[in-house]
């Protein structure tokens, strides 16, 4: 793989979203190696990063791959797997190995010179933060719903029964959670004072006045392309029966699409899924901006045009 003509696609191997672009890559002949660090090491491949005064050198070898890692194009990081040990190991083994693999191969994919990086894997995980987002989206110009993230269950009981149009609670992070054994999601849902018990001492919640609007707009940022679609569901949280949802493409406001642009700036982000509610008098208000949201359940037309860029910015490379 010549010069600085490979692609790394760092994701699991059943990431059908990725898929997209890969094949846009292929069709245009763009070498590229995809590889789950955590799976792939565990299965064969290896990593090697050598370094020394003056320079240093890397190098990737897969099942089907051989990559000089300092001849790295671009970078895509999607949805790789969690860093762990392999199994067969005690749980404490098990536990050192996956911390020195993220650590070790992580920063080594993390550090890699020259590429252009379709998030660069620190600047996600800053991104994902709710309450550095918020903080953000105020800086950046967007409307915020008024919010309070507390352990402090005076405070959150205060809180929801003066808004009188409504209060929904929201995790703060998507943990895996299970009831009766079952994989159980936790939506945003809407909440009353009177569900406000010492429980809510256990860790911080995040409280939300609801939004009276009119319905739910994605706004997919790709470099300097936004792509938007109007989205209506029956449901306060549209995520929660995606088959009652409809969505068609929409217009972004230019005061919206301003402040989009100092969201990616300020974050360092290339890439963004922001989610806004939208009232009746035209009031975008920021919901969230996920760093590295799904966006292959769009229309037809929108998902074809967003690979396109996602496929134009990993092929062009870095901007130097």
């Amino acid at each position: 793989m010549e010069g600085r003509r490979s692609v790394l696609v760092l994701t699991n191997s059943r990431d059908v979203t990725a898929d997209v672009v890969l094949r846009l890559l292929a069709e245009r002949r763009v070498p590229v190696v995809r590889l789950d660090p955590w799976a792939d090491l565990h299965a064969g491949a290896s990593l090697t990063a050598a370094y020394r005064t003056g320079g240093q050198r890397g190098i990737l070898r897969t099942a089907s791959r051989e990559l000089d890692t300092t001849r790295v194009r671009s970078v895509r990081v999607r949805r790789p797997s969690p860093y762990g040990g392999p199994p067969g190991l005690s749980d404490q083994d098990r536990r050192f190995a996956g911390e020195q693999a993220l650590w070790g191969a992580g920063a080594i994919l993390a550090s890699l010179s020259g590429a252009r990086y379709l998030n660069h894997p620190w600047d996600n995980r800053g991104a994902e933060f709710k309450p550095s987002q918020l903080s953000a989206a105020q800086r950046c110009g967007f409307l915020v719903p008024n919010t309070v993230i507390t352990n402090d269950p005076e405070e959150a009981r205060e809180f929801v029964t003066s808004h009188r149009g409504g209060v929904v609670y929201k995790p703060l992070w998507n943990t895996p959670y299970r009831v009766d054994g079952q994989p159980h999601s936790v939506w945003v849902r809407e909440v009353q004072g009177s569900e406000i018990t010492d429980a809510v001492s256990v860790c911080p919640h995040l409280f939300q006045a609801r939004v009276d609007k009119a319905f739910d707009v994605r706004v997919t940022a790709v470099g300097d392309r936004l792509f938007g679609v109007r989205i209506d569901s029956p449901d306060i949280d549209w995520r929660y029966r995606q088959d009652l949802m409809t969505c068609v493409p929409v217009g972004v406001p230019e005061s919206v699409a301003c402040a989009v642009t100092a969201y990616l700036a300020e974050l360092r982000l290339t890439y963004g899924a922001f989610d806004f509610a939208v009232t009746a008098s035209g009031d975008w208000y920021f919901l969230e901006c996920n760093p590295n949201g799904q966006w292959a359940w769009q229309p037809a037309e929108t998902v074809a045009a967003i690979a396109r860029t996602i496929a134009d910015l990993l092929e062009k490379g870095p901007d130097t």
